[in-house]
């Protein structure tokens, strides 16, 4: 099986308990969470950017990976974390990058695509109506960044996110955690914006939710059902990239299996499994 991953890689600045920590990020992530369940027959291939002066950061796991079709800039862009005991992290951003390029032509090759919306530019709308020409199979979308707009300050700030109804047309599967899945629709509702999302032809809607779990939306015989899996029971050492980790997972799990029960429960175990390790590069399954 053959997965293309889609999105920024970034160089992350963890700032937390008077620290900071400077770590690979972004689109990494969700390599490295793909890497830790794949067989010797699955292939990994990456559309990304990178500069030459920090590609030690990510080479742990990227060396692994097919780099056919990864980018060299000047600079990626590089994100200050401020890590909250008890609330959403703050993010600003450095040198945000311009647009992917993606080669079209290659996309059938692929058993299923994730777009990743590390920096929520990786790709544009236009873009992604383009991968949905080129390619018939299963595209997942983690909504990420695209959620966040700027301030003056270059602080990521959560807004309304521009003609979502049409990106959620496009794609199969889509994920968001609590605060993200505000930004979607005119709704503050769950069950209402995951109606809105399910509507637009998306066939599962995946709502994460930090320490409570998670829970996937979709429809039976015309009706909308949904399915909840609760949090690993774990002390959390990580705040980081378990979300990316866990889309990976969750799309690997179903074009396996074809089954949304399973594919939620195995993405939130090794989300949470990445939440209890301090040092993913550590993360053993």
């Amino acid at each position: 099986m053959k997965i293309l991953l889609i999105g920024h890689s970034v160089q992350d600045h963890i700032h937390q308990n008077d620290e900071e920590y400077v770590k690979p990020g972004g689109i990494y992530y969700s390599v490295l969470g793909l890497s830790k369940i794949i067989t010797t027959d699955d292939e990994i291939h990456l559309v990304t950017a990178l500069q030459k002066s920090n590609e030690y950061l990510f080479s742990d796991v990227y060396d692994k990976i097919n780099k056919y079709n990864i980018s060299w800039v000047d600079e990626i862009p590089k994100v200050h974390l401020m890590i909250h005991d008890s609330e959403e992290r703050t993010e600003c951003y450095e040198n945000v990058s311009k647009n992917l390029d993606i080669n079209y032509s290659i996309l059938n090759n692929y058993d299923g695509i994730l777009v990743n919306m590390i920096t929520g530019f990786d790709i544009t709308l236009e873009q992604l109506q383009e991968i949905r020409k080129h390619f018939n199979g299963l595209i997942y979308l983690d909504v990420h960044s695209l959620s966040r707009g700027f301030d003056e300050s270059k602080t990521r700030v959560f807004r309304r996110i521009p003609e979502f109804d049409h990106w959620a047309s496009l794609v199969n599967f889509i994920q968001s955690n609590e605060l993200e899945t505000k930004t979607l629709f005119h709704s503050q509702d769950e069950s209402q914006i995951a109606a809105e999302v399910l509507e637009r032809g998306t066939k599962c809607f995946i709502v994460t939710k930090g320490d409570a779990g998670a829970r996937a939306y979709f429809k039976r015989n015309d009706e909308i059902e949904s399915v909840f899996v609760s949090a690993e029971k774990i002390h959390t050492l990580n705040k980081v990239g378990c979300g990316d980790i866990f889309g990976g997972v969750f799309l690997y799990t179903f074009l396996k299996t074809k089954n949304i029960s399973e594919s939620l429960t195995a993405a939130n175990y090794v989300a949470g499994k990445s939440a209890s390790t301090q040092n993913l590069k550590e993360l053993k399954l």
